[in-house]
């Protein structure tokens, strides 16, 4: 469902772009900074794809998931990711959202971070964000929408990132490990008995897990479960009911956790 609130190319591209991810017309615009925007009651899926511009994907409402080769970053409202020109990706939108994005071309990217990485989105960013995905693509160099547009990438530049990013793993074994986590997040045993699974020793398993995402067998698991209950949150499911979900005995240790991990428990995290 379009915004319908404008009728300009970001408009337009709402209803053609799941023909045509490789050859977005953002690439192809003289600005260089432009944006678009839509609004989805979703379930939406965009198939693996990249861009010639460096993209900041960003849910003014609902959450998105956004998986590239080597991981996976999830982002509620007041993140986004942002992905370097040329970045191979794929992105999910679990349930509603209305999608505020924007394109940069890649002589304006060099301040920006080098690798995907999710970003903290502050309240006057947001605002500039809301604001430059509905300008047309065709304003003038030294107006209004351009001076908004240099003050947006300020803005964006400076932005602190977020521990949001979940490594997809390339080692045979330790991946087939982190899939069957995947299809059951609340799976509490310990690193024994997947070492045992995949016919490794638990020493050899902790070992590749490490070397293979940067992370210990435990930090993943519990960085799984943090992707997945800001999926279900932000869809608007109780805490209590995804705290047991995924494994916790009781709400008060998974918000400990939660605290840990963002700063903030789960109950006030979508209002900051």
């Amino acid at each position: 469902m379009r915004d319908g609130s404008d009728d300009g190319p970001a408009d337009h591209f709402a209803d053609h772009f799941a023909d045509h991810l490789a050859d977005h017309p953002a690439d192809r615009a003289a600005a260089p900074i432009v944006g678009e925007h839509w609004d989805d009651p979703g379930p939406r899926s965009l198939d693996w794809h990249s861009h010639r511009r460096g993209q900041l994907v960003y849910a003014l409402r609902g959450c998105a998931s956004v998986r590239t080769r080597d991981a996976l970053f999830v982002v509620p409202p007041h993140r986004a990711v942002w992905l370097p020109p040329e970045t191979p990706h794929a992105v999910d939108y679990p349930r509603e959202v209305a999608f505020r994005g924007l394109f940069v071309a890649p002589d304006h990217c060099r301040e920006l971070p080098g690798q995907t990485t999710v970003m903290q989105i502050d309240p006057l960013t947001r605002e500039l964000i809301d604001a430059a995905a509905r300008l047309p693509w065709d304003y003038a160099p030294d107006g209004r929408e351009h001076r908004l547009m240099t003050v947006l990438l300020d803005q964006l530049v400076a932005l602190p990132a977020t521990p949001l990013r979940l490594p997809q793993g390339e080692d045979a074994r330790v991946r087939k490990v982190m899939q069957a986590l995947r299809a059951n997040p609340a799976d509490n045993r310990p690193l024994g008995h997947w070492a045992e699974a995949v016919h490794l020793s638990e020493r050899t398993l902790a070992r590749r897990f490490l070397l293979d995402t940067g992370m210990s067998f435990g930090a993943w698991r519990q960085q799984l479960r943090l992707a997945v209950a800001l999926e279900r949150l932000a869809a608007g499911e109780a805490i209590t009911t995804v705290a047991i979900d995924l494994g916790y005995r009781t709400p008060s240790s998974f918000t400990t956790m939660f605290k840990r991990a963002l700063g903030v428990p789960p109950s006030t995290y979508f209002e900051h």
